[in-house]
C-alpha cells in the first residue's frame, strides 16, 4: 500500500522560501515509482483545492501560472522522495499542501490521483 508523508510547512515571511518534501512508501522497486506521475497540490481556507505543479512519467514538470518561475518540483527516485523548492512566497500561498500520487503507469490526466498524504501547513505573512 503506498504511503506519503510530506514534510517542511512552517511560516515565513513574503518574500521567503522553503522546501516542502514527500516521502513515500509501498515501491518496492525504483522503476515503479519512476513511472508514478506524482504532484503538489493546495487548498486555503474557503477556497477548492488547486493543483501547484506535478512531475509526470517522464520527469517532466509542470505548474499552475501563479506559481511559474518562483516553485520548483523535483523526484529523487533513489530516495523516493518529491520536493517542491518554493521561493518568492506571498501570502497568496498561504494554505495546506498535499503531496498526491498515481496507480504506477497512469498518465498525469489520468483522472483523480490515487494517493494522498496528510498535508503540511503553510503560512506566509506579510
Amino acid at each position: 500500500q503506498v504511503q506519503l508523508v510530506e514534510s517542511g510547512g512552517g511560516s515565513v515571511e513574503a518574500g521567503g522560501s522553503l522546501n516542502l518534501a514527500c516521502v513515500a512508501s509501498g515501491y518496492p522497486r525504483s522503476y515503479a515509482y519512476i513511472r508514478t506521475c506524482m504532484g503538489w497540490f493546495r487548498q486555503a481556507p474557503g477556497k477548492e483545492r488547486e493543483r501547484v505543479a506535478i512531475i509526470d512519467l517522464d520527469g517532466n514538470p509542470s505548474y499552475v501560472d501563479s506559481v511559474k518561475g518562483r516553485f520548483t518540483i523535483s523526484k529523487d527516485n533513489a530516495k523516493r522522495t518529491l520536493s517542491l523548492q518554493m521561493d518568492s512566497l506571498q501570502t497568496e500561498d498561504t494554505a495546506m499542501y498535499y503531496c498526491a500520487a498515481h496507480r504506477v503507469g497512469i498518465l498525469c490526466s489520468g483522472g483523480k490521483f490515487d494517493y494522498w498524504g496528510q498535508g503540511t501547513q503553510v503560512t506566509v505573512s506579510s
